[in-house]
């Protein structure tokens, strides 16, 4: 399927490795230019030549701190106006929320709901200016289905997830919309380190916490980063322009609800 997004731009957070690197390689492949951005310059711009290299596509590389108004400046400074807006934080450390000071709760709100709504705000009047305009925030599972270990995440992350909601209903008659991806277990880093965790907590070696959360899993495996960035290709796609406020989760069926 042509997802109608060639030449189109897109701002890519968190783009260096995992989930958001996945995002910028299935986007480039349908010839969007991208712009990745990500904390480490090194790390950052081998995945983008890794990625020019896969699709032949226009990358541009910004090694910023999104979290910070400075590194936001920056970054929309090299594209003011993209068409298409991925958001992506690491996800706050593990604990006890008997150990988490005021600090501990503002930086994970800075890092998982008010940037995304810094970088929604700066964007979402040109698209809609232009009508076209993809916006998808990469979350969690945990919005679903809290994980108690992640009381930081599953916070911060719900309160982005409240106020999609109400903006991305305004925003779908002007042909932007606004959705939240919600990974189960992947392949990456993130969960690798969850799992160093409750490996630590349950005395056992991380291989074998791994493979138990493998096995749990209905599909028997974690996720594929690639699977989860052609889902967000889809969801920025010109035939994708009556999906909004939605929060589609990849888990391999680990979340037992119906809806």
């Amino acid at each position: 399927m042509d997802l109608g997004l060639k030449g189109r731009s897109a701002i890519v957070c968190g783009a260096s490795r995992g989930l958001g690197r996945a995002c910028a390689e299935s986007l480039a492949r349908e010839g969007v230019n991208v712009v990745m951005a990500a904390r480490r310059p090194d790390v950052l711009e081998q995945a983008a030549k890794e990625i020019r290299a896969a699709t032949g596509a226009a990358i541009k590389t910004v090694p910023v701190d999104v979290t910070s108004p400075e590194g936001r400046a920056v970054l929309l400074s090299i594209l003011p106006d993209p068409d298409i807006l991925v958001t992506n934080a690491g996800g706050p450390p593990p604990g006890d929320f008997r150990d988490w000071d005021r600090a501990a709760w503002i930086k994970a709100l800075d890092s998982n709901m008010l940037t995304p709504i810094e970088l929604i705000k700066a964007s979402v009047d040109a698209m809609i200016a232009r009508r076209f305009g993809r916006i998808v925030n990469i979350t969690s599972g945990a919005v679903k289905a809290p994980i108690d270990v992640l009381g930081l995440s599953n916070g911060a992350r719900a309160g982005l997830t409240g106020f999609v909601a109400g903006l991305a209903r305004k925003t779908v008659r002007h042909n932007v919309t606004i959705n939240n991806l919600l990974p189960g277990p992947f392949d990456t880093d993130r969960i690798k380190a969850v799992m160093a965790g409750q490996a630590k907590a349950e005395g056992i070696s991380l291989d074998e916490a791994m493979e138990r959360r493998r096995e749990a899993n209905p599909a028997g495996r974690f996720g594929d980063p690639a699977e989860f960035g052609d889902a967000c290709a889809f969801l920025c796609s010109a035939q994708a322009g009556f999906i909004t406020g939605q929060n589609l989760l990849l888990d391999g069926g680990a979340f037992p609800g119906v809806l």
